[in-house]
């Protein structure tokens, strides 16, 4: 028998989703008391759940202390610059966090297999982005990488439902495929050359879109509770002062 992609997503149950949601919301709350700065990044090709994914936490988060950027194509993208100025303009304040939908990573895949940058252009932008992250990170920022892996024939069938939907906008350009051979010698690239100690990816096997959502917010929720203190801040300063 067939198995259609809404039969898996009914073993994930609302309440592993809800709990979690409350949990996200609980840890929210020392980050915006010692004012921590955080980024979250939802990569991966089109119709691979990033949406779903990201609603979830949407739905969890203090929406006063959040911001989301969608980082689509710019055929004026020139005109701006250093390719990564925009970004640097989109980074979170003081106990704020950034939800980048899509982001700087766009370079090193799409553009990248669309043939929008040349290829001795590759090595570069891998350096700069880890630079780039390197130094939020110095600077305190927390930063969690999630990328939504799909199969081959999910994509497919995501997509054409996608289209078939009266209200769905054509894209100027057609999406990336997973079973294009350049998507998966990029993939692989990003992975050997952005996985770095400072600034890992979480892979999330996306084929299950409601088990993609839990899995993202137990990463991000991971994140969290290893990176925010533990302490009110002035619980945490009369600790220190008695040390």
């Amino acid at each position: 028998m067939e198995v259609t992609i809404s039969d898996h997503e009914a073993h994930v149950p609302d309440t592993a989703l809800a709990a979690l949601r409350e949990q996200l919301g609980e840890l929210q709350l020392p980050q915006l008391a010692h004012g921590r700065r955080a980024i979250i990044l939802f990569e991966g090709p089109e119709g691979s759940g990033k949406s779903a994914a990201l609603r979830q936490l949407a739905a969890a988060f203090d929406p006063c202390h959040y911001a989301v950027h969608h980082a689509a194509y710019d055929r004026r993208e020139a005109s701006h610059g250093h390719w990564l100025a925009p970004f640097w303009a989109q980074l979170p304040g003081a106990g704020s966090t950034s939800l980048f939908f899509r982001s700087w990573y766009r370079r090193v895949l799409d553009d990248r297999i669309l043939g929008r940058i040349d290829e001795d252009m590759v090595p570069r932008a891998f350096d700069e982005i880890n630079e780039f992250e390197a130094q939020q990170r110095d600077y305190g920022t927390l930063i969690v990488k999630l990328y939504f892996d799909v199969g081959v024939e999910v994509q497919r069938e995501r997509l054409e439902q996608r289209l078939a939907n009266p209200w769905h906008q054509p894209r100027r350009d057609e999406p990336v495929s997973v079973a294009d051979p350049a998507y998966a010698h990029a993939f692989a690239e990003l992975k050997a050359n952005s996985d770095t100690r400072w600034s890992p990816w979480k892979i999330i096997d996306a084929n299950d879109e409601r088990r993609a959502a839990l899995r993202a917010l137990e990463a991000i929720a991971d994140g969290w509770s290893k990176a925010m203190p533990l302490e009110p801040p002035h619980l945490a300063d009369a600790s220190n002062r008695v040390a």
